[in-house]
């Protein structure tokens, strides 16, 4: 989100910035990003996504058809290549208002090739490819409860959450998301902003709950020594959210005390959305800011 007092810089002055530091996102992860439309191509994006998210009898989560369409129609499908092999894709979509904004519907990294930051240089060629058609907005969706997902969107990308979605995709089940809910945060990236930019070109702003307490923070979710989430006020002026440190291990080990936590984290993080309150950042340790004050910037507070 940009603070109210910047005026953002008009989409075309950030083309050249965002394409060269797309270009070395995808350097330093050691691929080439394309855009693809053939079939065959398509199909090994299918394949891909299968093999990360192992539906159960649902085949992959977006079919070549569609995807065949989404890039005869101008829509955005790209592969990140380590050679020949492809390694991560991205598909998005304009939205409404039309040709203004996008939406990011999915995106996947095979776990051959994780940390290397290939997701990273996916969304970077993302935004360049977006802004060179006049695009302003990205917005996409994530599960508040994978805390990795949460650090990646909210402070590597500079995203801003603008609302709580229960269950927005009913049952799932899937290998990641299990027999849980499918609750989501709605991110909107506004690709010109300042903060944006800085922290594509590696410059983030992560937040710091200890430092948030000093300030006067209440926790509105907490975590016990035996890992359960434990409910807190909700009437501050700023609040932290905890988040488990590996949902997707919980799923497997606990799924009881998995719902557990989705349904903490519905009724606080939800509930402040609900309110009123913005999250501001995000502490790498498992905490989400969230603030009723909303001229307050995106990061502020945080370390540099």
């Amino acid at each position: 989100m940009t603070n109210s007092n910047v005026t953002p810089p008009d989409v075309a002055e950030c083309v050249d910035p965002a394409v060269e530091a797309a270009a070395a996102a995808a350097r330093s992860a050691g691929v080439a990003i394309r855009e693809i439309a053939e079939v065959t191509d398509l199909d090994a994006v299918g394949r891909l996504y299968d093999g990360i998210w192992r539906r159960r009898d649902a085949g992959a989560p977006i079919t070549t058809e569609l995807l065949r369409a989404f890039a005869k129609t101008g829509n955005y499908v790209v592969g990140a290549f380590d050679g020949t092999a492809l390694v991560g894709a991205c598909v998005g979509f304009f939205s409404a208002p039309a040709d203004g904004a996008m939406h990011s519907h999915i995106a996947g990294v095979s776990e051959t090739a994780r940390r290397r930051h290939i997701g990273f240089a996916l969304k970077l060629h993302q935004r360049a490819w977006a802004l060179r058609r006049g695009v302003s907005t990205i917005g996409w969706t994530f599960d508040p409860l994978v805390a990795r997902n949460a650090w990646f969107n909210v402070v590597k990308l500079g995203a801003g959450p603008v609302e709580y979605l229960p269950n927005f995709y009913g049952g799932m089940r899937d290998g990641i998301n299990g027999s849980d809910d499918s609750d989501r945060l709605l991110v909107h990236w506004e690709l010109a902003a300042p903060e944006v930019a800085a922290a594509c070109a590696g410059h983030s702003r992560p937040s710091d709950a200890v430092a948030e307490q000093a300030r006067g923070a209440v926790l509105a979710l907490g975590v016990s020594a035996l890992g359960t989430p434990v409910p807190g006020s909700l009437d501050a002026l700023t609040s932290l959210v905890a988040v488990p440190s590996d949902i997707e291990a919980i799923r497997s080990a606990e799924p009881g005390l998995a719902k557990e936590w989705r349904v903490a984290m519905r009724e606080a993080l939800g509930g402040l959305m609900a309110g009123g309150a913005r999250i501001t950042g995000f502490d790498r340790a498992g905490w989400y800011v969230v603030c009723r004050d909303t001229t307050r910037p995106l990061g502020e507070g945080g370390a540099g």
